[in-house]
C-alpha cells in the first residue's frame, strides 16, 4: 500500500472555509491600507543570500531557508570547507539564494534599488508569505503571512498618529473590541538607562524591565543587579515599577524621572504629541496605552514602539506591532532614510476571531444554486439559466453527471447549498424551473426572472 503523502512540519493546508476566513481578514486589512493611501508592492519569494544574511543577527541567520544552486551545486563547492565539514563556509559556495525571512529587509532592498522611481515619502503595504526554519510549535509556523505597512522618507509624528488610527480602523471593521494599542519610545528607555548610569547596559536593562508583568518587581531587580546595574540606579527606578494610571498621569511621572535626560525628555515630548492628537481625533474600538516596559525590536527601533494586545477575554500574544526606525536602508548603503511601520499578525487575529465567533456567516461565499442534471437536453437548458444567474452575481453550478437524483441531492446537502433547481421535460416545454428550498423543503415552479429575483 502506498504511503500517505504529507506536508513539511511547520506548514499547513487550508480548506475552503479557512481560506474564505483568511481572505476576509486579508481583504479587510488591504481595504484599510488603501483607504489610508498605502500602495501595494510585491517582492520575490527568494532573494540573493547576501541581501538577507547578516541582517537579523546570528539567530536570524540560522533560521533562513537556503536554496541550493541549480544543477551540479557541488561542482563549485569550497573543497576545503567540504573536507572540513564546515557548513557555514560550504553554504556560501553552494547556495546563492534564500527564502525571505520577513518583508522588512526585502522592502529596504526595494527602496534602495528603485529609489529613482519612488516618490518620497513612500507609503507601501505588502501582504505576502515569509519562511523561517524555526522549530514548529503552537502558533509558530515555518511558512506564514505578514501584513506590513510602512512610510519611508518622513520623520513626521503624524505618521505614528495615522498608524494608531489604521489599527483602530481595521479592528473596527473586524468587529473586534477590547483591543489595546500599547506604545513606548526608544528615547524614553535610553533616557531611563542614562539617569541610572546604565547607558552601556541598555539591552540588559530593557530585557529585565520587559519581564515586570511576568516575574514581578523583586525578580526584575535581582536580574538588573546580576547584570551590573547599581542598587542606587535601581532605587532611582522605583517610581517606574508602580507606574500606572492614565496616559497623561504616566507622562507626568516620567517627566520627574527623566528630568536630567535630554534624550528622555525628547521621547516624552513625542509621546505627548501622539497622545494629544489621538485624544482629539478619537478612536472607535481600540484603546491607546502607554507601556514603559515595552521594548520589542530595540535593536532597530529608534522612536515609537508599538505592540497590539487582543481582548483580555482571549489568551493570545500580541496581534500586531511595529515602530519608528531612522536608518532602514542604511544596510544597503542609503543612509538617513527615516521610516515607521506596523504589522498585523494574521494567524493570531484569525484565532481570536474564531474563538469569539466574529466571522460573518456570509464569509463563506458558497454556491447558492445547484441545478440537478437529468441528461444532455436538460443540462443544456440549465446552463443557459446558470449563465444568466452568474451575470447577476449569483453563484450557481450544474451537477456534472446525470447521476441518481438522491446522490445529487445529497451532494447539495453536504455542501450546504440552499437552493436546488430541477429541470425536466415539463419545465423545458413550459420554459420554467422547479426551485426547491433545501432548508424548508418547499418547492415551486418559477420563470427565469422569478428564479433570479428569488435567489438574489
Amino acid at each position: 500500500m502506498a504511503q500517505k503523502p504529507s506536508i513539511p512540519k511547520g506548514t499547513r493546508d487550508f480548506n475552503p472555509e479557512q481560506v474564505a476566513k483568511r481572505n476576509y481578514i486579508f481583504n479587510t486589512i488591504r481595504s484599510a491600507f488603501e483607504t489610508f493611501g498605502f500602495q501595494p508592492i510585491e517582492t520575490p519569494s527568494f532573494e540573493n543570500s547576501d541581501t538577507l544574511m547578516g541582517k537579523y543577527g546570528d539567530e536570524g541567520d540560522r533560521l533562513i531557508f537556503k536554496i541550493l544552486n541549480s544543477g551540479d551545486y557541488l561542482a563549485k563547492a569550497d573543497s576545503d570547507a567540504y573536507d572540513e565539514k564546515d557548513s557555514n563556509k560550504l553554504t556560501s559556495s553552494i547556495s546563492e539564494k534564500a527564502l525571505r525571512y520577513d518583508l522588512t529587509v526585502p522592502f529596504a532592498r526595494f527602496v534602495v534599488q528603485h529609489q529613482n522611481d519612488i516618490e518620497f515619502p513612500f507609503k507601501r503595504y505588502q501582504i505576502q508569505p515569509v519562511w523561517r526554519a524555526d522549530r514548529p510549535q503552537k502558533g509558530r509556523f515555518r511558512e506564514f503571512y505578514q501584513c506590513d505597512a510602512d512610510v519611508v522618507g518622513s520623520d513626521s509624528l503624524w505618521q505614528e498618529v495615522e498608524f494608531i488610527q489604521l489599527y483602530d480602523t481595521v479592528f473596527k471593521a473586524l468587529k473586534l473590541e477590547g483591543v489595546t494599542v500599547k506604545i513606548n519610545n526608544r528615547k524614553i528607555l535610553s533616557g531611563i538607562a542614562e539617569v541610572i548610569g546604565a547607558s552601556d547596559k541598555l539591552i540588559d536593562f530593557t530585557v529585565a524591565l520587559d519581564k515586570l508583568d511576568k516575574i514581578g518587581e523583586e525578580k526584575v531587580k535581582e536580574e538588573m543587579l546580576s547584570k551590573g546595574i547599581s542598587e542606587e540606579g535601581i532605587l532611582t527606578l522605583q517610581p517606574l515599577f508602580t507606574l500606572s494610571g492614565s496616559f497623561e498621569s504616566q507622562i507626568e511621572s516620567l517627566k520627574s524621572i527623566l528630568n536630567n535626560s535630554e534624550e528622555g525628555k525628547k521621547g516624552i515630548e513625542e509621546l505627548a504629541i501622539i497622545n494629544n492628537a489621538i485624544a482629539e481625533l478619537g478612536l472607535s474600538t481600540a484603546t491607546l496605552q502607554l507601556d514603559v516596559t515595552l521594548a520589542r525590536g530595540l535593536n532597530y527601533y529608534t522612536g515609537a514602539i508599538f505592540e497590539v494586545a487582543g481582548p483580555k477575554t482571549v489568551q493570545m500574544g500580541s496581534i500586531g506591532g511595529g515602530g519608528r526606525y531612522d536608518d532602514l536602508t542604511g544596510i544597503f548603503g542609503m543612509p538617513n532614510m527615516s521610516g515607521v511601520g506596523i504589522s498585523f499578525g494574521l494567524d493570531r487575529i484569525y484565532l481570536v476571531l474564531e474563538e469569539l465567533g466574529l466571522f460573518p456567516e456570509t464569509v463563506n461565499k458558497n454556491v447558492e444554486v445547484l441545478f440537478i442534471n437529468f441528461g444532455k437536453k436538460e443540462a443544456l437548458y440549465s446552463l443557459k439559466a446558470i449563465k444568466q444567474l452568474r451575470l447577476q452575481g449569483v453563484n450557481a453550478e450544474l451537477y456534472p453527471d446525470a447521476a441518481k437524483m438522491k446522490k445529487q441531492m445529497n451532494h447539495a446537502n453536504k455542501r450546504n447549498i440552499p437552493f436546488v433547481v430541477l429541470v425536466g421535460e415539463e419545465e423545458i416545454n413550459s420554459n420554467t424551473y422547479t426551485l426547491k428550498n433545501m432548508v424548508s423543503g418547499e418547492q415551486s415552479k418559477v420563470s427565469l426572472a422569478e428564479l433570479i429575483n428569488f435567489v438574489k
